[in-house]
């Protein structure tokens, strides 16, 4: 398979995550969203490791990270999710206001 395969698939997977974030309104759904923006960069690391010439795993090191990331990104945020639903009884992203006066 080409790498341009891979990159096709990553945009188009990165545009549904961008969607999500950007059109609901659920605080679970739109971490959803980012889970798929970051595995889009993940498939864009891993096919340009693929691809490359180097014979280093930096690509895969790299995706390690993210997954990383994106697994304490979905602690926090399910965590503050609760906390604010405890409080507010909503997880509306409308509807949470804490910082304001």
């Amino acid at each position: 398979m080409p790498l341009s395969w891979y990159l096709i698939f990553a945009a188009a997977l990165f545009s549904i995550g961008l969607y999500g974030v950007l059109s609901r309104r659920n605080a679970v759904a739109i971490l959803m969203g980012i889970e798929l923006m970051l595995n889009a960069v993940n498939i864009n690391l891993v096919a340009f490791w693929r691809y490359s010439d180097l014979a280093s795993i930096a690509g895969q090191a790299f995706a390690v990270v993210v997954f990383a990331v994106a697994a304490a990104e979905v602690a926090v945020g399910l965590a503050l999710v609760i906390a604010v639903y405890r409080r507010r009884e909503t997880v509306a992203a409308d509807e949470i206001n804490l910082m304001k006066w």
